[in-house]
């Protein structure tokens, strides 16, 4: 659960990053001061060391784009549709030699599903 510092502090800092602002603590305390939000100390200083160094408009753009980034998916057996008409026929050569590779463990054990 986020707390209500946490969202006032990413707030603050889309605020920031909106104007082309450096995302700095003062910045930071100063929005959240005009807001009316009391915060502790530590936060606003957190916030801009965490994101020192790096484009927030950057980072929203590019959510979910990164390789290896978790996430709900699609719906099963929905085809991947950002996928380059490359990958395909290496994807599909892939899982035909995964098939062969079942069948030929279930002959290697003497038995077989419709033996």
């Amino acid at each position: 659960m986020t707390s209500k510092a946490e969202l006032a502090c990413v707030y603050s800092a889309l605020i920031l990053a909106d104007d082309d602002v450096a995302v700095t603590g003062e910045k930071i305390q100063t929005i959240l001061k005009a807001a009316g939000v009391d915060v502790e100390p530590y936060w606003p200083g957190l916030f801009a060391k965490a994101l020192e160094g790096i484009s927030v408009k950057d980072l929203i753009t590019n959510v979910g784009s990164g390789i290896g980034v978790g996430g709900g998916g699609g719906a099963p057996g929905a085809p991947a549709a950002a996928a380059p008409a490359a990958e395909a026929p290496a994807e599909k050569k892939e899982e035909a030699k995964k098939k062969e590779e079942s069948e030929e463990s279930d002959d290697d054990m003497g038995f077989g599903l419709f033996d």
